[in-house]
């Protein structure tokens, strides 16, 4: 059998800082839920407002079409999938509303 990936960066999931993604976020009625690393899940949620998410970023290709999250993908590659640490939110975002 094969080891499940992240379906953000592509890299194994493993067993340790794994979370789960809504695409369609909860606060829009979205159930479907996807394992993610939990460093994944987090850039997604410090690039993106929920607005965004719902209304541009609700697949995987478009999420890593992202400039940020494509930056981001190339970084994480290179780390061991269980490395966690914590994300800053986008300067970008900061100023956004939801």
């Amino acid at each position: 059998m094969s080891e499940a990936l992240c379906p953000l960066c592509g890299r194994p999931l493993g067993t340790r800082n794994v979370d789960r993604h809504h695409l369609i976020p909860k606060t829009y009625k979205g159930r479907e839920q996807f394992d993610i690393h939990k460093i994944c899940h987090q850039k997604i949620h410090s690039t993106f407002t929920e607005h965004e998410l719902f209304k541009s970023f609700h697949t995987w290709e478009a999420l890593r079409q992202h400039e940020d999250i494509r930056a981001f993908i190339d970084w994480v590659a290179k780390k061991d999938p269980a490395y966690f640490s914590r994300n800053v939110r986008s300067n970008s975002k900061k100023t956004r509303r939801a």
